[in-house]
């Protein structure tokens, strides 16, 4: 090892003796040179050198080349003020560039199947190609061959490779032949890239419109094949205007060039079809199942001015309504498309609005009509509702008012759900959307019997449905302020059919509004606990996320004081499973409560918490902190000792007196 790192650093000698001799660095900085390089080689020689052992390296070498380069400027503009000649190209201009590529080449010989290091390597070799060849100093473009030759080798099945390598010898190389051979030879060693099909039609394309531009600059031609939207509004007005560019004198054969000139636009535009064809029969052939596809080759035929280039769009439209008409991400793309703008809603109260609404929704009617599915009535619902909340307001009741506009979008969106529920499409989020849209309107009372008859129906297992019909008849209540026994009643024993048939200890936001409801009347409220309790004891204790146990307590704790807060924490923690969150949580009530019971009470819940779990290290260092803080110094050892029994080593804790 030792003696290929001294060969390595010898090598160096006579670079390092051109940068000492031109002044760019001194002999104390050329021996701080050494010592870094030969930390580096000694670190790329060992057994199994990591990769980032060559990118460090590589970076220092980065950092060396540009400090040299400023340097260098610096002595230039020094020699020129006195009057001397400029420095002279020397073998130190290289060197650096030189051995990064040689640190890169180590690097991917060792780490072959490392794509980034490979891109690293090229376009620092790109880079080096591009600017030394301006300063007159050859770095060979079959070396950049090479070099990715081996990337195509090591890394066939990646369409990226073949594109790069493809985009070199077609941009910098400026060699299209054998960059259509790359793109073909990818296209066989990956076939189903939708990238590579893409990108062999452009560059192709390219090429071909590269050839009209050359003849429109010899002046033989006139055109390119890139669709210009302004080019074709001046032409249609020159059309309609053309008594205005009536010439002063006609100019006899002048029809005729013009129709030369045409035919041999044509040429052009007609060789970019049957290309453009042939590779889009390619790309299907290979790709039918890509959607993603279509669209991209309908993306470049909008952009091109190819000759039967609308044959080819509804060629293609058809092709994708026969191969995915069957799936909703077509119709969703089709309905975009109706849209000026697909980011954007159309505003209902403007003619050109209301006329994009129609069209999507026409799309959308013809899709359900395909596809009776979820997805399909979910795209459906959510483009109308959006159009309908764009022009409606809120209401002092929180009620959503429909603008004039909107009233016969709303009545087409009830249409759409009663639609979707008659086919079986109505999912748990429609139905809830369902409800909330009559709920929207003001309609309260057909809100709740529609959210009814999906709860005592077939949603009567969807928590989701229950949670919002419980929810909503609470808020109503809160809002309307017409909380009587009859009213209360029929909560509560909505409210209790909710515990029995879904798990609802995860909604916090219904048990805190149902405990703000109930709190005024003693007899519910009651009850409410006691429905939780039975809740509780079903489902358990909670450690993380929502914690209805928590939310009783300090509920109680807020309106009844600390007595009655323990007394029913003390229920809680009887049950089975209680958890360990519970514990802790009353823990921190007792110590914030600050009485003269609080002590006692935490170190009773800590003994309990304890027995519930003995092996959580989190308990045991709260437990010890709590005690040298506010117990004495016999009970924090005791403290102490009794965890170094319980978990072996004690030494966890005393971390949290430090």
């Amino acid at each position: 090892m030792a003696d290929v790192v001294q060969l390595r650093l010898e090598r160096m000698i006579p670079d390092l003796d051109d940068l000492e001799k031109r002044g760019l660095f001194n002999s104390r900085e050329i021996n701080e040179i050494v010592k870094k390089r030969r930390k580096f080689e000694y670190r790329l020689q060992r057994p199994s050198p990591l990769k980032q052992d060559f990118l460090d390296y590589i970076d220092y070498e980065k950092q060396l080349d540009r400090l040299r380069l400023l340097r260098k400027k610096s002595v230039s503009r020094e020699l020129k003020d006195k009057g001397n000649k400029k420095l002279k190209k020397s073998r130190s201009d290289v060197a650096g560039v030189r051995r990064i590529i040689e640190i890169y080449r180590i690097a991917t010989s060792r780490f072959k199947g490392d794509l980034d290091i490979w891109f690293q390597y090229l376009e620092f070799y790109l880079l080096a190609y591009f600017v030394h060849l301006l300063v007159h100093i050859t770095f060979s473009v079959y070396c950049i061959i090479a070099v990715l030759g081996q990337v195509i080798r090591f890394h066939p099945k990646v369409p990226a490779v073949w594109i790069y390598a493809a985009a070199w010898e077609f941009d910098h190389n400026l060699n299209a032949k054998a960059a259509h051979v790359l793109m073909q030879m990818g296209l066989r060693s990956c076939p189903t890239s939708e990238d590579l099909w893409v990108e062999f039609l452009r560059m192709e394309l390219t090429c071909l419109n590269k050839l009209k531009t050359r003849k429109v600059i010899l002046g033989e031609d006139d055109g390119t094949l890139i669709h210009d939207d302004k080019d074709v509004e001046v032409k249609q007005w020159q059309d309609e205007n053309k008594d205005l560019f009536m010439a002063l004198e006609e100019v006899e054969g002048e029809g005729a060039q013009k129709e030369e000139s045409s035919k041999k636009l044509d040429v052009f535009r007609e060789q970019g079809f049957k290309l453009f064809q042939k590779i889009y029969e390619g790309a299907i052939d290979a790709i039918p199942s890509s959607f993603g596809l279509r669209k991209k080759f309908l993306e470049i035929v909008e952009v091109t001015d190819l000759a039967h280039s609308e044959e080819m769009r509804a060629a293609i439209m058809a092709d994708m309504r026969r191969d995915f008409s069957n799936e909703p991400v077509y119709w969703s793309w089709l309905a975009q498309i109706k849209l000026k703008d697909p980011q954007c809603t159309p505003d209902i109260s403007t003619d050109s609005g209301r006329s994009q609404v129609e069209e999507v929704i026409k799309v959308y009617e013809e899709a359900i009509q395909s596809i009776s599915s979820v997805a399909m009535f979910d795209m459906y619902v959510k483009f109308l509702s959006e159009v309908i909340s764009l022009k409606g307001e809120m209401g002092s009741s929180g009620c959503c008012i429909a603008s004039k506009d909107a009233g016969d979008y709303i009545s087409h969106l009830i249409k759409v759900f009663e639609k979707a529920d008659t086919l079986g499409c109505l999912d748990e989020d429609l139905a809830c959307q369902y409800v909330m849209l009559y709920k929207n309107m003001g309609k309260f009372d057909e809100a709740m019997k529609l959210a009814e008859s999906f709860c005592e129906g077939k949603y009567s297992d969807s928590r989701q449905l229950w949670v919002l019909r419980v929810t909503e008849q609470m808020k109503h209540i809160k809002e309307s302020g017409t909380s009587c026994k009859a009213h209360l009643s029929s909560i509560f024993d909505l409210l209790k059919r909710l515990v029995k048939k879904v798990a609802v200890s995860d909604d916090e936001g219904l048990w805190v509004m149902a405990l703000e409801l109930f709190a005024n009347d003693k007899k519910y409220f009651g009850k409410l606990v006691d429905l939780a309790l039975v809740s509780l004891a079903k489902d358990g204790g909670q450690d993380e996320g929502f914690s209805l146990s928590a939310v009783l307590v300090n509920f109680i704790w807020q309106n009844n004081g600390i007595q009655q807060a323990r007394d029913f924490y003390k229920r809680i923690l009887n049950l089975p499973h209680p958890g360990v969150a519970i514990h802790k949580y009353c823990i921190e009530l007792e110590i914030s409560s600050g009485d003269k019971d609080s002590l006692s009470n935490a170190r009773k819940l800590y003994k309990c918490a304890l027995a519930t779990d003995s092996e959580d290290i989190s308990l045991w260092q709260e437990y010890y902190s709590m005690e040298t803080q506010l117990g004495t110094s016999e009970s924090a050892n005791a403290v102490y000792w009794r965890a170094k029994k319980m978990l072996g080593d004690a030494s966890v804790l005393a971390a949290v007196v430090q």
